[in-house]
């Protein structure tokens, strides 16, 4: 997907609205655009910016309670 920012846009931002977790796919987005980095964390509006599909996480394992009531 192509998003072309607006005055003001900020990366981290613009990745938590699109894929929800902005810290697991910013380095993914700086990687599919290069250069991006170099315009600072404030991006002037008209800026194309490749936001790449990723392929969904691999499932976690469940967290095994040890002791103690869950709650």
């Amino acid at each position: 997907m192509i998003y072309r920012t607006i005055d003001g846009d900020v990366l981290d931002l613009i990745c938590t609205r699109h894929y929800g977790d902005a810290p697991h796919n910013i380095v993914q987005v700086l990687e599919a655009n290069p250069g991006l980095a170099a315009m600072g964390p404030v991006l002037p509006a008209g800026v194309q910016i490749n936001l790449p599909a990723f392929e969904a996480d691999a499932p976690t394992t469940p967290t095994l309670r040890l002791w103690g009531n869950a709650q």
